[in-house]
């Protein structure tokens, strides 16, 4: 009993450090205590739990849509996992793995123009996303490299900019926003989403491309997950409006970098709306959990499926 006590003092204790960090004059963060028992703690006890079922590295897919969360809730789960349980932890997110400027130019002249623009399946280069899978897994571990992505920029990091990871861990949190997401048929390609598709996708080349990639190449490596977390957004427009506040988050802290205006983040997120709305029918079921996020962005209720 009194080495609980120890622990749930150092977690909450690492916890609240950590989100007094994160708080800035546009962020605060609600119900600190209360989010840590009733989602937090209960989510990273079913992580342990898997784990040593697998008794292996474990990957632990985190997905939902932009500005739902994930870099924070990826930060506390890491947190609770080495404090409570001693487990060696990662992560990396499918974003650190975007191609680089120059090679979504070459792509955007010669499949279709909207793949200049990052986010949809096939703008991750995932040749080099299945190396560091595959790095992870090996029986005779050898330290490797995970890129990194500068959104400010648009680009790729220089490599001696990478993240290295030296040792195998026990836990991999795999985070990205269309973990998960399935293609679609052709019915439903068909049918238009936005003005984006409307008006520069007319022969349906862009979004028949991006759904043979999530039908093919993403769909292998979605199977390398063990156990998927799926945050369910109220609906589309708070995507927008969460996305947003991460832009304006952005400028504040990239020193004059160049960043996003309102206009250009609407029509920014119309890349993802597409596959959005279908995860959000598909995973909220089909995920290992469910956690719901309120209007004022706060956990709002978890199912563990």
């Amino acid at each position: 009993m009194i080495e609980r006590e120890i622990s749930f003092s150092k977690i909450k204790k690492n916890y609240l450090s950590f989100l007094k960090k994160q708080e800035n004059g546009n962020k605060t963060f609600y119900d600190k205590l209360e989010q840590l028992k009733n989602f937090y703690i209960p989510i990273c006890n079913s992580i342990y739990k898997w784990h040593r079922l697998k008794n292996k590295v474990s990957v632990i897919g985190l997905s939902g849509g932009q500005g739902s969360g994930k870099t924070t809730i990826t930060q506390i789960i890491k947190i609770i996992l080495r404090t409570k349980y001693k487990l060696r932890v990662i992560n990396f997110s499918i974003d650190d793995f975007y191609k680089t400027l120059n090679q979504r130019k070459k792509m955007s002249k010669k499949k279709h123009k909207l793949f200049l623009t990052r986010g949809v399946p096939g703008t991750h280069d995932m040749v080099l996303l299945k190396k560091c899978f595959n790095s992870l897994f090996k029986n005779k571990f050898k330290s490797f490299l995970i890129p990194r992505f500068d959104k400010s920029t648009d680009d790729r990091y220089p490599k001696n900019r990478w993240t290295k990871v030296k040792k195998k861990p026990d836990i991999l949190i795999f985070e990205g926003w269309c973990l998960g997401a399935k293609h679609q048929t052709d019915k439903k390609l068909n049918k238009t989403t936005n003005l984006l598709e409307k008006n520069h996708d007319k022969r349906l080349i862009w979004r028949k491309e991006v759904n043979n990639e999530l039908k093919k190449r993403y769909k292998k490596i979605f199977k390398l997950i063990n156990k998927l977390i799926f945050l369910e957004v109220p609906n589309f427009n708070y995507v927008y409006k969460w996305r947003l506040m991460q832009e304006k988050k952005l400028a504040k802290n990239s020193k004059g970098k160049k960043t996003m205006s309102e206009t250009q983040v609407r029509n920014f997120i119309m890349y993802y709306e597409r596959i959005t709305r279908q995860m959000l029918k598909d995973l909220k079921t089909e995920s290992d959990i469910t956690i719901k996020i309120d209007k004022k962005h706060r956990l709002n209720h978890i199912k563990f499926n």
